[in-house]
């Protein structure tokens, strides 16, 4: 992947927006630069909450979590970083005290089986008080758990990506790239026009064509090359409003409408799907044995190496 392919003199876009969500599903907080590891952003995903099952809760089931405010220290987001015993993630909601999750130690006790789809493992147990907290607003028994990077491996779907690519508690890939020009085609259909934060991306990028990141395959965001893997199929998270937790039938009619399976990928057999978004994996090996340097910033210029000609012939 990207052998071969030079980098063209001009960005086809740039970054502008950085987002990192590290509870699953509760709401993303908006950096001015993110470092980069091998499973995403640092910091990404790397909590979730779940049922005594231990299977996620996401806001599918639960759209209160869009409610659940997470603030990090700022120096969390500067390359190797190591947080103290003085370092806390906090945890807001409506009605709720803040909870304080310390970010140096990871739980005492693990909780032995987790699920985010296909994909069990062990991860750690952030305790009872956090347990209490996130029962008490969702009105159900919970627990917050922490990836164990230490034992756990969440690979990619080799179907999709060769290579050693890992990721924590997202839905599938590192990374979720998407375009304010996109965005913005689909607000001309709307009344009410909604906010880049119902499709949750990492990586919001503008100056483009609206959907024209569907074929990128093989780009450049400042030095690091990354892949574009499959197109992201939504399911209802995106017609919850995030400010109020509340769903309606937009944007997911007007992506019925214009980004079907029917109408972008005529061939395919998933016609009723709805379509925004690339995600996308990065080629950390490139970089694996550099100690600094790896970091994506707002304003980051980035190039397409490779794209396909149509959204049709891209994976999805």
């Amino acid at each position: 992947m990207g052998d071969g392919a030079s980098t063209p003199p001009t960005p086809s876009a740039k970054v502008s927006g950085i987002f990192i969500y590290p509870i699953k599903s509760c709401r993303g907080i908006s950096v001015s630069h993110a470092p980069l590891i091998h499973t995403g952003f640092r910091w990404d995903r790397q909590w979730m909450v779940v049922n005594p099952q231990g299977r996620m809760y996401t806001q599918r089931v639960e759209p209160k979590l869009a409610l659940v405010e997470v603030e990090l220290p700022p120096e969390a987001f500067l390359e190797n970083w190591e947080p103290t015993q003085d370092s806390y993630m906090v945890v807001k909601a409506p009605g709720m005290q803040a909870l304080k999750i310390c970010l140096s130690k990871q739980g005492q006790e693990v909780a032995d089986a987790v699920t985010v789809w296909e994909w069990t493992g062990s991860a750690w147990d952030e305790g009872a008080e956090a347990s209490q907290w996130f029962s008490d607003y969702l009105g159900k028994p919970c627990q917050l758990v922490r990836f164990n990077t230490g034992s756990e491996v969440r690979q990619v779907d080799p179907d999709y990506v060769k290579g050693q690519h890992d990721t924590l508690f997202t839905d599938g890939y590192p990374f979720l790239l998407a375009s304010q020009e996109s965005l913005n085609a689909i607000n001309e259909h709307l009344k009410e026009p909604i906010s880049i934060n119902r499709f949750r991306p990492n990586i919001l990028v503008e100056g483009c064509e609206p959907f024209s990141e569907d074929l990128w395959t093989d780009i450049k965001i400042s030095k690091f090359s990354f892949f574009g893997v499959k197109l992201c199929y939504r399911c209802k998270i995106p017609t919850i409003n995030q400010e109020t937790g509340i769903a309606g039938p937009e944007p997911n009619e007007i992506l019925m409408k214009t980004r079907s399976g029917e109408i972008i990928r005529p061939n395919d057999k998933n016609k009723k799907r709805v379509y925004f978004g690339q995600n996308m994996t990065w080629n950390w090996t490139e970089f694996s044995a550099e100690r600094s340097g790896k970091i994506i910033e707002v304003g980051d210029p980035v190039y397409v190496l490779r794209e396909v000609s149509s959204s049709a012939e891209a994976a999805a």
